[in-house]
C-alpha cells in the first residue's frame, strides 16, 4: 500500500479579481488536458468521471464491474491526497471530476489538478478572499479546455484547465444581499448553466445561461417574480446541478424554499416556482413544466434534491421518467416529457399531510404550519434526504438514497416579526440509514444503518455494489440487492460528499473523501502497475 501526501505552494499574480492567475504546485506531472466534448458528456468513457453526477442522467451509476461483491473485501488504499485546509469545519462536498487522467475538485474558494494514478498536485487555485458564507462547493465542470467554478461569493469564473490561469470572472448575485453559491455548473452545448443559493427574504431565484467563452449571460430563468412586485413570492433558489435528457432536450431542475421561511401567511398560494421541479429548455430558458413536491412549504422543505433520470417499465410499458426522494419526505415518479406524476408515496414518517392530490402532490395540513405552542412535525428542518446524492441501479431497479428519519417541533416567534425565519425547529430525534427504494411501488426493499444522519452520497455500479459512507466516517461498500455490507474503511473524519469509480490504465479506482482527505482505493494486484504507467 502506497501513501502520498501531496503539497502546493502559494504564489498570487493578480492585482484585480479578473486577472487572477492560478497559484501552481510544481510536480513531475504534467497536466495533459485534451477537454471535454458534447460527445463525452452524453457518453462519458470509462477513464473519466467529465459531470457532477457522472453523466447527464445524474444516475450515479458506473458501468465498471472489476471490483464486484466477490473481491471488493480485498480493496486497499492505493493514495491519499491532503488538502491542507482541514479544521475549521472545512469538510469536502465537491464532486471530482476526471479528465484525461486529471482529477479536479474543490473546497470553497480553491480549486485543485491533482495526477489521478498517483494524487500528485499539478495546480492549485485559490480564489481571491471574501466574506461570503462559506457553507460549501459541489464541484467544478468542464467544456473544452476550460474549468468552470463558481466561488463563495457568486461569481462564475472559467479557469484553463492546464494551468488554473483565470480567463474570465462574471460576477452572478450580490453576497452582500445573502445569495452566495455552492454548484458545480451544468454544461450544455454552448451553455454553462449556473444559480444562486440563499435563505434570506426579497431573494429571487434564477437559473442562467451563460456563454463559455465571454460568461456573457445568454438567458435567465426566474422562479420567482423581481424582487419588489407587490404581493408575489420570493425564493426559489437554486443550490444544486440539475440533469439533461438530450433525447427530448429538456433540462431539469429543483428549486428552494420560498422566503419568508417559516412565516406563510403573508405569502398566500401555492408559491409558484418555489420547491418546485422545472424542465426548461436549454437554448431559451423557456419553463416545458412544472411540478411542485412541497406547496406554499412552511417547514424549509426545499425540491433541490437531484432529480434522477431513467428509462423504465411501469405496468408494462416502457416510461421516460424522472425520480426524485424529496426532503419532504416524499418519492416522486413523473414522466418526463410530460410533467404528469406517475407515483407519489413515502418513503419515511410523514404527518404533515392531508393526503395526495390528483396531480401527485401532497396536501399540506394547516395544523401542522408552524405555531406558538409548537407542531409535532416529521420529518425535521433537515428533511427525510437532503443534498445527499441518490443513485439508481437500472438492474435492481432500486433508487438508493440517504436519508434521515426524524421528528421535530416547529414552533412560530412573533419576536421574530413578520420576516425573516418568523420562527425554529427543534428536532426531537433522528436516525440515518440508507433506503433502497423499489421505483415500481415506491417502497422500500431494504434499508441499512448509518448511525446518526449521514452526509455522503451514494454510487452504484453494474457488477451489484453500493457505495456510501456512514455518520461515523466509514467508507461502505454493500451489496446493492440486499444492503449486506461487504467492506468498510474508518476514515474518522466527516463524509460529506459522493463516491466516483472510473478506470485507469485498464483497471477501476474507487475515489472517495473523508474531512478534507481524498482516498483512492484499488484491488492491490493492480496499484503497482497504475504506479510503474504513472512514471513513464
Amino acid at each position: 500500500m502506497t501513501l502520498m501526501k501531496a503539497g502546493f505552494s502559494m504564489t498570487f499574480l493578480h492585482s484585480v479579481r479578473a486577472f487572477a492567475l492560478a497559484a501552481v504546485a510544481v510536480t513531475s506531472v504534467s497536466a495533459t488536458a485534451q477537454g471535454v466534448t458534447d460527445a463525452i458528456l452524453k457518453n462519458p468513457p470509462r477513464d473519466s468521471w467529465p459531470g457532477f453526477h457522472g453523466d447527464y442522467s445524474g444516475q450515479r451509476h458506473s458501468p465498471l464491474t472489476e471490483i464486484s461483491p466477490a473481491n471488493v473485501s480485498q480493496m486497499t488504499l492505493a493514495w491519499t491526497f491532503q488538502t491542507g485546509l482541514g479544521g475549521g469545519g472545512n469538510t469536502m462536498k465537491s464532486t471530482p471530476i476526471l479528465v484525461d487522467g486529471v482529477l479536479y475538485f474543490t473546497m470553497p474558494d480553491h480549486v485543485w489538478a491533482v495526477d489521478a494514478r498517483t494524487g500528485h498536485t499539478i495546480w492549485h487555485y485559490a480564489a481571491p478572499p471574501n466574506k461570503a458564507f462559506h457553507i460549501g462547493q459541489r464541484g467544478v465542470s468542464m467544456l473544452k479546455d476550460k474549468l468552470y467554478y463558481m466561488t463563495s461569493d457568486a461569481h462564475v469564473e472559467a479557469l484553463d484547465a492546464k494551468t488554473g490561469k483565470v480567463l474570465w470572472d462574471v460576477m452572478v448575485a450580490d453576497s452582500n444581499k445573502g445569495q452566495w453559491s455552492t454548484m458545480s455548473p451544468l454544461i450544455v452545448g454552448n451553455h454553462v448553466m449556473v444559480g444562486a443559493s440563499g435563505d434570506f427574504d426579497n431573494l429571487q431565484g434564477f437559473l442562467r445561461s451563460l456563454d463559455p467563452e465571454t460568461g456573457k449571460t445568454q438567458w435567465q430563468w426566474d422562479a420567482t417574480p423581481p424582487v419588489g412586485t407587490p404581493k408575489m413570492t420570493s425564493g426559489g433558489n437554486i443550490w444544486m446541478t440539475g440533469t439533461y435528457d438530450p433525447e427530448q432536450n429538456l433540462m431539469f431542475w429543483g428549486t428552494g424554499n420560498p422566503t419568508p421561511v417559516l412565516n406563510g401567511t403573508v405569502r398566500p398560494g401555492d408559491n409558484l416556482y418555489t420547491c418546485s421541479i422545472v424542465a426548461l429548455d436549454p437554448e431559451t430558458g423557456k419553463l416545458k413544466w412544472a411540478f411542485q413536491p412541497s406547496p406554499h412549504d412552511t417547514h424549509d422543505w426545499d425540491a433541490v434534491e437531484i432529480p434522477v433520470l431513467a428509462d423504465v417499465t411501469v405496468e408494462g410499458k416502457p416510461r421516460k421518467v424522472l425520480m426524485q426522494a424529496s426532503r419532504n419526505g416524499h418519492f416522486f415518479v413523473i414522466d418526463r416529457v410530460t410533467g404528469k406524476s406517475i407515483l407519489t408515496t413515502t418513503f419515511g414518517p410523514v404527518n404533515w399531510t392531508l393526503g395526495i392530490d390528483k396531480e401527485g402532490r401532497p396536501i399540506p395540513n394547516p395544523a401542522k404550519e408552524p405555531a406558538q405552542d409548537g407542531r409535532l412535525i416529521a420529518p425535521d428542518e433537515g428533511g427525510l434526504t437532503n443534498y445527499r446524492s441518490p443513485s439508481f441501479d437500472p438492474k435492481t431497479g432500486l433508487f438508493i438514497v440517504s436519508a434521515s428519519p426524524s421528528y421535530s417541533l416547529y414552533f412560530a416567534k412573533p419576536a421574530d416579526g413578520t420576516y425573516g425565519w418568523a420562527g425554529a425547529d427543534y428536532s426531537l430525534w433522528s436516525k440515518g440509514e440508507l433506503i433502497a427504494i423499489d421505483y415500481r411501488t415506491g417502497k422500500p426493499r431494504w434499508t441499512h444503518p448509518l448511525g446518526r444522519r449521514a452526509g455522503s452520497g451514494v454510487m452504484t455500479t453494474a457488477s451489484g455494489l453500493t457505495f456510501s459512507g456512514d455518520a461515523s466516517g466509514n467508507f461502505l461498500a454493500l451489496d446493492t440487492a440486499t444492503g449486506k455490507t461487504l467492506w468498510h474503511a474508518g476514515t474518522g473524519g466527516n463524509i460529506a460528499s459522493t463516491p466516483i469509480t472510473y478506470e485507469l490504465d485498464g483497471h477501476q479506482v474507487v475515489l472517495l473523501s473523508s474531512g478534507s482527505i481524498l482516498y483512492a482505493f484499488t484491488l492491490p494486484e493492480h496499484h503497482a502497475a497504475a504506479v510503474k504507467t504513472a512514471k513513464k
